[in-house]
């Protein structure tokens, strides 16, 4: 918790979850997915938050979110460094409510009004009408429409929070019950409806019921038969739409791609091209740029929707590894994975992800003929930071073992250093045709 000066007028407190799929708005899953439900969840507390802290700005009350779950720099990454943030306290709702609304006085605060993150039509005026009704009132209340309350606010401590039924249809009920035997003022605001079910999504926002992936993995392929299905089945699941973009195999890629039950759309060749024809197919607000040799790791939609928390990440990339187990093939992998995380260059072969919005406003992949993956990571980097996932996506090593692993680990340097000094991307091309035609004949005179 950040250690700046405490407001003596006012505290709003923001009760709420750090998101994870299948973790948060449960009962929304099987409208919209695990992790559909998990970002709707995230949108509300941000938007919740951007709502206080504008009646904030104008009225000097102070903002804190009490959390659980996630951790404190997870808290942060998510929120802002600046947001004040404090665990929840151990026990029921009931408990946890009481010990923040205590908290609240024992530190200063004059009037404490508390709400959740699930209110879509939550206001600033609202917040300014709870704190108009507490100069005169012990208490007050915003009833929701499933029978609870969005805001409960007071002037002084009361222990209003014994004895409720949690998560019924009677808690606004009950809650006036305890207020009168305690012979507390209050005064109800107007109702509100908090998104807990599909019905409510739907009377919000018909749109957002009709199930969609949240995330495209697009995998450009050219005649990857033999590896085409192991890729898709590494990548399926029920909140993925798997885009198969062929160059016009020779192979039966794409008929075994529809038959593993990817989309499966002709572009000619070309990597930056197919990719960039993939994106604009895609119906998700996330990309994942695969090739058709990498196998992403089992639990891979949880860790893209958790590097995707971070605000300050524009794109991500998992950890670079092989299916090739040789001391010399580590050492690369190592060397690898230094560069992608200090100097922000990951290869492609990483399984790039970023924001659907955000591809678009960088006009997509150059379609270069060589590094397409190199210079819209450079593109991007100039905007924010770039997040390499502890798990590794396995790339397979035939290429390397095809060439040398020595002799690809030296070309791919040559590349970079072209790169670098702005060598045009087509020269680079003639080059590293050149130098593979070279090792190839190389090879063939040695067998």
């Amino acid at each position: 918790m950040n250690s700046r000066k405490r407001s003596k007028q006012g505290r709003i407190i923001i009760f709420s979850r750090y998101p994870v799929p299948g973790g948060v708005k449960t009962r929304l899953i099987p409208a919209i997915g695990r992790a559909g439900a998990a970002d709707l969840h995230r949108r509300l507390t941000e938007k919740t938050l951007a709502t206080a802290l504008s009646f904030s700005a104008d009225h000097g009350a102070e903002v804190e979110v009490n959390y659980e779950g996630g951790s404190e720099p997870q808290i942060r990454r998510w929120l802002g460094p600046n947001i004040t943030c404090v665990r929840q306290h151990s026990g029921d709702l009931g408990q946890r409510m009481r010990i923040a609304m205590e908290k609240a006085f024992q530190q200063g605060a004059r009037r404490a009004v508390m709400v959740g993150t699930d209110i879509p039509d939550l206001k600033p005026e609202h917040f300014k009408q709870a704190f108009e009704v507490l100069e005169e009132q012990d208490l007050v209340l915003g009833p929701s429409t499933d029978g609870g309350y969005w805001l409960i606010g007071s002037s002084r401590p009361v222990d209003i929070f014994k004895n409720i039924n949690w998560g019924t249809e009677t808690v606004i009920e009950e809650t006036i019950a305890t207020a009168d035997q305690q012979r507390l003022e209050f005064k109800l605001l107007e109702p509100l409806t908090d998104i807990d079910a599909p019905e409510d999504l739907k009377k919000w926002r018909p749109d957002m019921v009709e199930r969609r992936p949240y995330i495209s993995v697009i995998i450009p392929a050219l005649n990857e038969a033999a590896n085409i299905v192991r890729t898709i089945g590494a990548a399926e699941t029920e909140e993925a739409e798997i885009i198969v973009v062929d160059g016009g195999s020779a192979d039966q890629t794409a008929t075994l791609a529809a038959q593993a039950g990817a989309r499966v759309i002709e572009s000619p060749k070309g990597r930056a091209l197919q990719q960039n024809r993939g994106a604009r197919c895609a119906g998700s607000s996330i990309l994942l740029f695969l090739h058709a040799d990498t196998i992403l790791p089992g639990d891979y939609l949880n860790l893209v929707f958790e590097m995707m928390m971070d605000r300050r990440i524009v794109l991500g990339a998992f950890s670079f590894k092989t299916d090739l187990n040789s001391r010399l093939m580590k050492g690369i992998e190592f060397l690898t994975n230094f560069r992608a995380r200090k100097l922000n260059l990951p290869y492609g072969d990483q399984a790039l992800f970023l924001k659907k919005s955000t591809f678009e406003e960088i006009g997509g992949f150059p379609e270069t003929p060589i590094a397409e993956d190199y210079y819209l990571v450079r593109r991007l980097t100039r905007r924010g930071r770039l997040g390499i996932v502890p798990a590794a996506a396995v790339t397979s090593a035939r290429r390397w073992q095809s060439r040398g692993l020595i002799y690809t680990a030296v070309i791919n340097q040559i590349m970079m250093l072209g790169f670098i000094v702005r060598i045009p991307p087509d020269k680079l091309a003639v080059m590293h045709r050149f130098l593979h035609k070279k090792n190839n004949r190389k090879a063939a005179m040695l067998s």
